[in-house]
């Protein structure tokens, strides 16, 4: 017979390492998204150390896309976040000259990704307007 305390030493383990693993993709995916932010940002001319700082690397990627600061205050509104994050994908790949599928794929559902070739090739940032 199996008692319900023979199992939960194995569940434990189970949940431990999945949250560990999770926390380790967390933090690479964290890393990596700082250093393509400080890149596009200093390239588009914002100090990049402002990418390390959470919320204020969401107003200042609406800067670059050629919007007021402001309007990042819809980061907090539910529906309208999506709608400016693909608003500000979109404007952010049209000021480094890309079209609306890399903007869409690479700077709108893989950011990271985008936004390391938007900062580290040769593309050059001209202000939307």
């Amino acid at each position: 017979m199996i008692l319900l305390s023979d199992i939960e030493p194995i569940n434990q383990g189970v949940s431990s390492a999945a949250i560990f693993g999770y926390v380790v993709v967390g933090l690479i995916y964290w890393v990596a998204t700082i250093a393509a932010y400080w890149k596009t940002f200093t390239k588009a001319g914002y100090p990049g150390w402002l990418a390390i700082i959470p919320i204020v690397n969401l107003f200042v990627l609406v800067k670059v896309a050629g919007y007021s600061a402001w309007l990042g205050l819809l980061w907090f509104v539910p529906i309208a976040n999506l709608v400016l994050a693909i608003i500000v994908a979109f404007r952010n790949g049209r000021a480094f000259g890309h079209g609306g599928a890399f903007s869409f794929f690479l700077l709108f559902l893989l950011n990271p990704i985008g936004y390391f070739i938007t900062g580290f090739s040769n593309d050059t940032y001209t202000k939307p307007a």
